[in-house]
């Protein structure tokens, strides 16, 4: 990225200095905080006062200078039988039409948290899934599962510059969550998005389809025991996704004859 070694060690001063002072003076609501049971939570950065700080258990109740909380959402909006579909590492030009013919045969509206350079190669596709009614989620601009280790100088660069590609993808469409590449946010990553109108996007149910576990386990894992207005993660990118497009064929009704509702992850509370 042209970052020298030196360089980078001032930028992630500088950026986790910013980050402190920003949480210094962010207002503080009386919403409930909630454990992660997704592996979305903060990862330290190394040499970064401020993320062992939050690590160690800054309030997750703080909500940046936007409104945005800072605290990660896993929860659906709602207050009963709600769920939140997400779907993850797209578009892709063989799955997401697939996932969408899905999505519109049940009726269901669902959370994309799209790959800025793959938003940027089939931004057709990015045009399609807002067109449809599904709101957008920035999944960083290369999918970078590293990036919670690398300088804040970075974790900005990715975070921002997804957006913008996903934004130029679809002008005129919010994206309103950020979700970091396997769910390792940090502190500065949180705060970042929050600061940019996102809110930081977890989940609570992981059937992990992304690993082709087959088509029982991954209709097992999400029609197991439910939390609270979950929020479910399911891909239509990074590979073959035929198991997913399965799963959720079975999956959509299924909720709708439990008596869920569909709805979007929440995005300003709890």
């Amino acid at each position: 990225m042209g970052i020298t070694s030196s360089s980078a060690r001032r930028l992630r001063r500088a950026g986790s200095a910013a980050t402190a002072a920003v949480l210094g003076i962010l207002a503080v609501s009386g919403t409930q905080a909630f454990a992660a049971t997704d592996g979305s939570a903060d990862k330290p950065v190394p040499g970064n006062p401020a993320g062992a700080a939050a690590s160690a258990g800054s309030p997750e109740t703080a909500r940046s200078a936007s409104g945005i909380p800072l605290a990660i959402s896993r929860l659906a909006q709602g207050s009963g039988r709600d769920v939140a579909i997400t779907i993850d590492d797209g578009p892709d030009p063989r799955w997401t039409p697939q996932v969408l013919d899905v999505l519109r045969k049940n009726h269901v509206k669902a959370t994309f948290c799209l790959i800025g350079t793959k938003a940027q190669k089939y931004p057709e596709l990015v045009r399609s899934v807002a067109a449809d009614g599904h709101r957008l989620c920035n999944h960083s601009a290369d999918h970078d599962v590293t990036m919670d280790h690398k300088p804040v100088a970075y974790q900005k660069q990715q975070i921002l510059e997804g957006k913008a590609m996903i934004e130029k993808a679809a002008p005129g469409v919010p994206v309103g969550y950020y979700r970091a590449p396997g769910g390792a946010f940090t502190p500065d990553s949180r705060a970042i998005a929050a600061a940019s109108g996102m809110r930081p996007l977890g989940w609570s149910v992981d059937p992990k389809d992304w690993s082709r576990p087959g088509l029982p386990a991954i209709i097992s894992a999400v029609e197991g025991k439910l939390p609270q207005q979950p929020t479910v993660l399911f891909h239509d990118g990074g590979g073959d996704r035929s198991e997913t497009v399965a799963a959720l064929e079975q999956y959509l009704p299924w909720l709708t004859a439990q008596g869920y509702h569909f709805t979007f992850p929440a995005r300003t509370t709890p």
